[in-house]
């Protein structure tokens, strides 16, 4: 739970992974943020259907948010380290749906983490990928609109507020199920 960018394309084949990687991996040194390079060439021959199990670009985390991964498998196709981990190797259509599924979640990075994430990801994927979508809860992908931002902020904080509340006000009963106990929390949370 928390405000989070949602995004997924491809990489452009006539464009240069190490390239991207490369100046990725200079901005994140500018801002001294962590960052972890994958491999940096794809196979000589791009298969859309077939993926080699291997992770291709650039992982980076800015300050109190989730990691931002511009990875791509063998196919091109937007994914992670974590989502080919646990999603690599099925063969059910909604599981591999999440292979292709991309997030991080700015929640406590704050506002202006979150536009530099959206700026750079405008600015990364008008120059490497293709087919790229991006759902912005917090809007400004959409909008540019920071004071929209900060409203989202806020009520995204307010929530987090009320279930932490919650869940230091309500302790789960003795012998009480989590289903039982959330749906019980869930209940006091609509109440306040």
């Amino acid at each position: 739970m928390g405000l989070s960018i949602h995004y997924s394309g491809r990489f452009n084949p006539a464009c240069s992974l190490q390239e991207m990687i490369k100046e990725v991996a200079d901005i994140a040194a500018i801002y001294e943020w962590p960052y972890e390079v994958h491999e940096d060439q794809f196979p000589k021959k791009i298969s859309e259907d077939a993926c080699d199990n291997k992770i291709y670009g650039i992982d980076i985390t800015p300050p109190a948010s989730e990691t931002l991964s511009l990875c791509f498998l063998s196919n091109g196709r937007m994914s992670s380290a974590v989502n080919l981990r646990f999603f690599g190797n099925t063969h059910d259509i909604e599981n591999e749906k999440m292979l292709y599924m991309l997030f991080t979640k700015t929640q406590y990075a704050g506002i202006y983490v979150h536009i530099f994430i959206i700026k750079l990801l405008r600015y990364i994927s008008k120059k490497y990928f293709i087919d790229f979508e991006l759902s912005d809860e917090g809007q400004y992908w959409e909008t540019g609109d920071k004071k929209l931002l900060a409203e989202m902020f806020a009520r995204y904080n307010s929530l987090l507020d009320q279930v932490g509340g919650a869940l230091q006000s309500f302790p789960m009963g003795p012998g009480e199920t989590f289903e039982i106990y959330f749906e019980r929390l869930l209940k006091q949370i609509k109440r306040e």
